[in-house]
């Protein structure tokens, strides 16, 4: 995910990435980010937090567990929002998405 500098929620849609760095993938070890699942994150005028992201497979096992891990992370460090998750397959997950620390952590080259 990359953080447009400009933005004018930079510092909350930074906050909002250095929470779910704390969302671990239960069968990788991996957090969410450095998996490269979380897509794109929103600070819309109202009270909600919107999250776009994917999973590494559609119907990935552990696809409610990461989601409610990413819900709960982001709850925690801005309490009072609402938090909507969006799954989307499109563009679907592959290993070009991993950061250089998911890469180095899976033994991906």
């Amino acid at each position: 995910m990359n953080i447009d500098l400009t933005h004018t929620h930079v510092n909350e849609v930074m906050q909002a990435q250095n929470a779910l760095y704390n969302v671990i993938d239960p069968e990788l070890f991996v957090n969410v980010v450095d998996l490269g699942l979380i897509y794109h994150i929103e600070f819309p005028p109202d009270d909600h937090i919107r999250v776009t992201m994917t999973l590494s497979t559609p119907h990935c096992p552990m696809g409610e567990a990461i989601t409610t891990g990413v819900k709960n992370a982001l709850e925690a460090s801005f309490p009072g929002k609402v938090i909507d998750i969006q799954l989307t397959f499109d563009p679907p997950w592959s290993f070009e998405r991993l950061t250089a620390e998911g890469r180095q952590q899976l033994g991906v080259k």
